[in-house]
């Protein structure tokens, strides 16, 4: 009897080598060719026309943002009357909102020099009557405090047509390669009278923030109100084999909120060294800009890459149709015997002399 264990180690040392049988199936044929094309159409189409496979790519370029923001206008303000406004008034560091906050019962709940995080002030160590039912601690701050009403109308209308000059630099260190969005030009009032367009001005990097609202599809009467925040994306998709005048950027726009506001404020002292401020409570439009970008350039490290990942994928083409041809043809058991066969050497004979 036969030992099991030696035939396993015995057939390790079996060596299969490849029989090509020529088939005529022409279902499985047709499916050979298909699955060829589909592969082809692949490799050519997606992986190097689309994706530009042959190409050495840099998608971690470095690129610096400047803005700038020019209008004038004048309002009327309750508590200091007609007020212009320029570029200084409009950008501002935003600050959170907050509400008075600090009830109390005993004095031992109110530290003295602790922020009151609701109330914009500093707690006294004091917990004092506010009215018959309850007391809160008593808070240093300006008084008296802010009022929640709303506007009625923006104040600031005259901001649909002021501008916002934005300029965007970027390098793609790999390449060694740097561009702007701002054309190169000795006129020095073309900035000033240009505006961006996508077709006929697309180096223009001055931008009116009505067509900037509008883009992200959105009014300016209707976040002017209460504010609202403005995404804009700079994106650098540049094919390095063509002349750099091809290498431009594309701008989109985006709401992020539609609720956007910060206080700020003016101090002053009376004649008798009183002090005094205006708080405001001002609703504007923020724009937060992002830079992506990713640079190509000719490279024979990738093609070579996807070249061999193109030719083992048609490989597998022939494994898919033997798995159609072995398995899934109501002749497979046909096929598998024409496919594989034993060949044993023929066993050495002896001639006798006569």
């Amino acid at each position: 009897m036969e030992d099991p264990w030696s035939n396993f180690f015995l057939s390790l040392l079996d060596y299969k080598t490849e029989k090509f049988v020529l088939t005529r199936n022409r279902k499985v044929g047709v499916l050979h060719r298909l699955v060829q094309l589909g592969i082809l159409g692949y490799i050519l189409g997606w992986v190097f026309l689309i994706k530009k496979g042959y190409q050495e790519k840099d998608a971690d370029p470095h690129s610096s943002v400047i803005t700038k923001l020019k209008g004038i206008s004048v309002i009327h303000i309750k508590e200091i009357g007609d007020r212009l406004w320029d570029v200084a008034d409009y950008v501002k560091p935003p600050q959170h909102p907050s509400v008075p906050d600090g009830r109390c019962r005993w004095h031992s709940e109110c530290n003295a020099g602790q922020p009151v995080i609701h109330g914009n002030g500093i707690k006294t160590g004091r917990c004092v009557s506010f009215n018959f039912s309850h007391s809160t601690c008593e808070i240093y701050r300006w008084c008296p405090v802010e009022n929640q009403t709303l506007p009625q109308k923006p104040l600031l209308a005259e901001a649909e047509n002021f501008t916002l000059f934005i300029k965007n630099s970027i390098n793609f260190t790999k390449f060694n390669f740097s561009r702007t969005n701002t054309l190169k030009t000795a006129d020095d009032s073309y900035f000033k009278g240009c505006r961006y367009d996508a077709h006929m001005s697309p180096y223009c990097p001055v931008f009116r923030i009505h067509d900037m609202i509008k883009a992200a599809g959105e009014s300016f009467a209707d976040l002017a109100l209460l504010g609202g925040a403005i995404g804009l994306r700079i994106d650098w998709n540049c094919d390095l084999d063509q002349p750099p005048s091809e290498c431009r950027p594309r701008y989109s726009f985006s709401l992020l909120d539609k609720k956007y506001n910060f206080r700020t404020a003016f101090y002053y002292q009376d004649p008798l060294n009183q002090h005094y401020r205006s708080l405001l409570k001002l609703y504007g439009i923020r724009f937060d800009i992002s830079v992506h970008g990713q640079a190509g350039k000719f490279s024979i490290v990738p093609t070579a890459v996807n070249l061999g990942t193109g030719a083992a994928l048609l490989g597998a083409a022939s494994v898919v149709c033997d798995l159609v041809l072995l398995y899934l043809d109501t002749k497979a058991e046909f096929y598998w015997s024409k496919k594989f066969e034993e060949a044993k050497p023929p066993k050495d004979t002896v001639h006798v002399a006569p």
